[in-house]
Parts: structure tokens; sequence; C-alpha cells
């Protein structure tokens, strides 16, 4: 029953909103409908309000956006006890189904800056010299406690974990 809410709780986490990196359009060029935009006038319209207002117009969240100013109104959202935070699963004992230790989390890859599509665990070594890492695909990581200790499962062997690509991973 732990397993099966805490991997509920790891989807939602996993599933979360990160960076993104897309460009607004041009003033005046196209919009996904066809027809042109319009740059926003010093009358009353920001740019943040224009923005929102393509959002809601094409029905998707653009996720974070890199840059160095926001324009982009502020919103809030709710923090439920089925959640996690991703600094919790940092530095994860990862196990097998057989309870041996086989290796870590490290950190996570985001993609198109909206969804975590890798979690990179580090494999071997002994007190963190000689790792070699991997990278995990989340849906295949359960979240789960043990004793009231958080530990994540995959159902795979040391040797198995061991053998896969490895992936380049500088932490710095």
């Amino acid at each position: 029953m732990y397993r099966l809410a805490l991997s509920a709780a790891t989807a939602l986490i996993l599933a979360g909103p990160a960076f993104a990196q897309t460009a607004a359009p041009a003033p005046g060029a196209p919009s996904a409908t066809g027809t042109p935009s319009r740059a926003p006038s010093s009358a009353g319209t920001s740019s943040a309000q224009t923005m929102a207002a393509g959002a809601a117009a094409t029905g998707k969240d653009s996720g974070m956006t890199m840059g160095t100013t926001s324009t982009v109104a502020l919103r809030f959202v709710n923090f439920s006890s089925a959640d996690l935070m991703a600094s919790r699963l940092e530095d994860l004992d990862v196990y097998n189904n057989q309870n041996e230790s086989i290796g870590e989390i490290e950190d996570f890859v985001i993609k198109d800056g909206k969804t975590i599509s890798g979690v990179v665990v580090s494999v071997g070594g002994f007190l963190g010299l000689g790792d070699r890492y991997v990278l995990v695909d989340p849906s295949s990581i359960v979240i789960g406690n043990q004793d009231g200790t958080m530990r994540a499962y995959v159902n795979t062997s040391k040797d198995e974990l061991t053998k896969a690509p490895e992936f380049k991973y500088d932490r710095d």
C-alpha cells in the first residue's frame, strides 16, 4: 500500500513544471491560430497579460521560462500530503527487490523544460570514489518507506544496473 501511494506521489512530483526554453513570437508574427498577434501597447496591456492570454488561448501551460527577468503573472500551487520535494529524493538509496542497496539517486534530467525524463543513479564505487552514473526512466522507480526510511526501488540487479549505458555526469 505504501509503495502504491508513494509511486503515485513520485509520479506527481516527477511530472511537475521545470525550466522551459520557449521564445515569445515576434510582434505581428502569425500565431498558432493563424491570426497576426498584436504588439502590447503601453496603454493598459502588459507583456505578462499578453503572455498569459496566449497561454490561455492555446490551452497549454508553458512551464518555467528561461530569462533574466519575469514578464509572466505569478501563480501559486497547493502542496498536498502525497507530494514530495525533489530535495528529499536526491541522495536517496536505491534498492532492488531483494532489498540489496544497488545505488543512489544523484540528480534529475528535465526534458523540454517541463518534465523529468531521467533519474541519474550512481552505481558502484566506494564512498563516492569510482562511481559510475546511469540514467534511469522515472517510471521504473518506485518510492517506498522501509521502517520509517524513504527508499527508491528498481526491479533489477546491481550487475544489470552496472552494465547499463554510462551517463556522462558532471556534478558541477
